[in-house]
């Protein structure tokens, strides 16, 4: 089983920063891509940053030179380092990660999970 535990949203003004993480754990043998998503209230949740394993980055329009996604492979953890921000970029982020799997006892790769985070609120006020 793999989980995903999100942490450091939360209510920020106008140009301020934050900087969500997102920590993998469970039975993992490597991770494929990790990204960021946002849904805003009435709206369908859309990708906002993607990184590969190695390293490469992409991101959505809106948030390109504001927003810089980062990970430590070393402990399964993405990072959205999140700056001018504003009133449209309030919504849910969640995180997502393309997880190998393994098992106790078996060696190499088990299995193949796309993983969710339960999503943390990030308000940004006017």
């Amino acid at each position: 089983q793999v989980q995903l535990v999100e942490s450091g949203g939360g209510l920020v003004q106008a140009g301020g920063s934050l900087r969500p993480s997102c920590a993998a754990s469970g039975t993992i043998f490597s991770i494929n891509n990790m990204g960021w998503y946002r849904q805003a209230p009435g709206k369908q949740r859309e990708l906002v940053a993607v990184i590969t394993s190695g390293g490469s980055t992409n991101y959505e329009d809106s948030v390109k030179g504001r927003f810089t996604i980062s990970r430590d492979n070393a402990k399964n953890t993405v990072y959205l380092r999140m700056n001018s921000l504003n009133t449209e970029d309030t919504a849910v982020y969640y995180c997502n990660a393309e997880v190998l799997t393994t098992a106790r006892g078996v060696p190499g790769i088990t299995g193949r999970v796309n993983a969710w985070g339960q999503g943390t609120q990030v308000t940004v006020s006017s």
